[in-house]
């Protein structure tokens, strides 16, 4: 209901500004003006007219966006859209024709449809079709903003994502402890050194090169883990027991990649480990997730945490799926739940070059349909409103016509630009740097 009464009254607003319109239009014709019962019907009219049209043309608009989302502005949809609105405020004139002649007038409907005229519903066609376009191409430009917007917002998400996860992983203190580690099992233990410095560099390897990739399968990432496991069983001997499943259950399940090493990490730089103390970390499969759970035995004393660790994964999981990553914490244990994906994104396999590459094919071929919208956007001007200039000289004196095509005409030079990145009043670069702006605003928030 208050959906309704909202667009009732934007409708009345319109309304009321069509009918300003139009008695601007009698006025510089040469018409009077009487504050009058002629008036008043002429306005009742005139507003029984602009709500019916506006609700219904609503109507169809809500229809096929609901149908096809963002979509909808597209070629292909948008010939379904305009002439499903043609036919709509056709059958709504009609209608409406009928109540005031039948009704308000008290005719019989054999003399309605005995006098009725093609004429009739020309201009109520042309007055619904013109704000029709307008409602379109506003919705259009605001749509075309916010994506633009959001899309910069995810180019930047993912590179701050990348960015974090590798300045965590080359994490200075995770390096200078296994160097540690490594200079007193050369003197100890040569031969153990000569396999810690293997680890190490295997762990070091997966970082490089995985780094540029969005999902990784998970009996990859679980090899990975398994490596750098042994790191840290080399580093804390027994006082850390590891448990991993012997086989992955699901074989296309896929996870970001370096996430259980930030999570292993966490675990570990949280917790106390000792000999009389033990760690046990647990890796286990459960539905759709990864589940990674550990015993709690917190460190009396430690460093505020700042959370990096986890932001970094939520970061990540949430540039690629709706799921979140599940975080719960008992008396007795931290547990973690990854999502598992499924679905290979068109990015996780691609390195940076190849991914840059389609994207530039896929902004030209975007540039290329926006092109097409605006050359038959600009066929259709060049075709109707001549047709509406006939009209006019045909029906009456006042050269009503010239409203549709400097209306239109707007819309095809604001299309124009548009399409051709060409703004007279702001600069070439006011969108980019609006952009930002709006981004630096959210970031802020």
């Amino acid at each position: 209901m208050t959906y309704f009464l909202k667009e009732l009254g934007k409708a009345f607003i319109v309304g009321c500004a069509i009918y300003v319109v139009f008695l601007a239009i009698h006025l510089l014709g040469g018409g009077g003006l009487e504050f009058n019962a002629a008036l008043a019907e002429d306005f009742g009219i005139s507003m029984l007219y602009s709500v019916v049209l506006y609700l219904l043309n609503m109507q169809i608009f809500t229809f096929f966006f609901d149908k096809y989302k963002t979509s909808l502005y597209t070629y292909n949809h948008l010939v379904k859209a305009i002439p499903a609105s043609v036919v709509v405020t056709v059958v709504g004139v009609f209608f409406i024709r009928l109540f005031i002649i039948v009704v308000l007038y008290g005719m019989s409907i054999t003399y309605f449809i005995t006098e009725e005229k093609i004429i009739d519903y020309s201009i109520p066609l042309v007055v619904a079709l013109v704000c029709n376009a307008i409602f379109y191409f506003f919705f259009y430009y605001r749509y075309k903003k916010e994506r633009q917007v959001k899309e910069q917002k995810i180019i930047a998400g993912t590179a701050s994502a990348q960015f974090d996860a590798l300045k965590n992983q080359l994490d200075p203190h995770f390096l200078f402890n296994s160097l540690n580690v490594l200079t007193s099992l050369i003197e100890e233990n040569p031969i153990q050194a000569q396999k810690f410095t293997t680890s190490l560099s295997k762990v070091y390897r997966y970082v490089l090169e995985q780094k540029n990739k969005e999902l990784i399968s998970l009996g990859e990432e679980l090899a990975f883990a398994k490596t750098y496991m042994t790191l840290l069983k080399m580093r804390y001997e027994d006082s850390i027991v590891f448990e991993l499943p012997e086989a992955v259950k699901d074989a296309d399940a896929k996870v970001v990649p370096l996430a259980l090493q930030l999570l292993l990490e966490n675990a570990v730089k949280h917790n106390v480990v000792s000999g009389n103390h033990k760690l046990y970390i647990r890796i286990e499969e459960e539905a759709d997730y990864l589940v990674v759970r550990n015993n709690l035995q917190p460190k009396k004393v430690m460093s505020k945490s700042s959370g990096v660790g986890l932001i970094n994964i939520r970061q990540r999981y949430g540039l690629l799926t709706q799921r979140d990553v599940l975080i719960s914490k008992t008396e007795l244990e931290f547990i973690i739940k990854i999502p598992k994906l499924t679905r290979q994104l068109k990015t996780a396999v691609m390195n940076t070059e190849q991914y840059l590459s389609d994207k530039k094919y896929a902004m030209a071929k975007e540039h290329v349909e926006e092109l097409k919208g605006f050359y038959i956007n600009l066929g259709l001007y060049c075709l109707i409103i001549p047709g509406l200039i006939l009209l006019n000289m045909y029906t009456t004196r006042f050269p009503w016509a010239i409203f549709p095509a400097l209306g239109w005409g707007l819309g095809v030079l604001f299309h124009g630009s548009e399409v051709f990145g060409w703004n007279p009043f702001l600069g070439k670069d006011w969108e980019e740097r609006k952009i930002r702006e709006l981004m630096r605003k959210d970031q802020n928030k």
